[in-house]
């Protein structure tokens, strides 16, 4: 018989695909955003990003983060280079390149922490290709590094996120997740709280069904496993979606 799971899991994030470019959190690479919505004059991305800093600046520089060994201060290096040293950006999926960006993002850290947190804060400089599209490049990228940030210490609990934000990322997940799972030996098919579905890896015979939050099924499918989510299908089934690769 089927059964239904809570998913609670404590282990690391795997690296994740953001904007365009790959966020280069230790482990492995995922995800891809696609596009933003503005409420009041405001994107999503923009709000996160507030949110971000303000929540770095709480816990402060070395907090843990669900980004492997990283600290706050150096996922807070990691967006600073990404999005103000575009010659180092190579080494972010190009191996003979790694060191550089090495190299780059430790004299970033060395920063003073205040000084990082308002390079963030204030977001891609004038002449960054990222700064026109900052509501969709940054759309996932800042959401998802707040959770790394938020769930890196025990003790944490889900955000509740407007409507419209959970709609635009029910709209992104039910995407991008085909990607995530990809090689999933089984059906998986994301489901809301409210019940609208998505079948995103598409298999004859059994089923796996993930339900949660959409920004929790959106961290989950990012790689992320201190989520909220339910799981429903056989043992082995659930076993073999829950410590699936979910990367690109």
């Amino acid at each position: 018989m089927d059964r239904v799971t809570r998913y609670i899991a404590n282990t690391h994030c795997a690296t994740q695909e953001f904007g365009g470019l790959a966020c280069r959190c230790p482990r492995r690479r995922g995800g891809h955003p696609r596009a933003g919505r503005y409420v009041q004059g405001v994107s999503i991305a923009q709000r996160e990003r507030q949110k971000l800093v303000e929540t770095m600046t709480a816990v402060g520089p070395e907090a843990p983060t669900l980004c492997g060994t990283w600290t706050v201060r150096d996922l807070a290096a990691h967006l600073v280079v990404r999005e103000r040293r575009p010659d180092a950006a190579p080494g972010i999926m190009l191996k003979p390149f790694a060191g550089y960006l090495d190299g780059v993002q430790a004299k970033t850290a060395s920063r003073p922490f205040p000084e990082l947190l308002e390079l963030v804060r204030t977001g891609p400089p004038w002449w960054s290709p990222l700064r026109p599209i900052d509501a969709i490049a940054n759309l996932t990228e800042m959401f998802v590094h707040h959770e790394d940030v938020r769930r890196g210490s025990p003790g944490w609990e889900p955000r509740a996120l407007s409507q419209v934000d959970e709609d635009r990322y029910w709209q992104l997940v039910r995407r991008m997740a085909r990607r995530s799972y990809r090689n999933s030996p089984v059906q998986v098919v994301l489901e809301t709280l409210d019940e609208r579905r998505a079948v995103v890896r598409s298999k004859s015979g059994e089923e796996v069904v993930l339900t949660g939050a959409p920004s929790e099924l959106l961290l989950h499918s990012f790689g992320r496993n201190e989520v909220r989510i339910e799981t429903t299908g056989t043992p082995e089934a659930v076993q073999a979606v829950l410590t699936l690769d979910r990367s690109v």
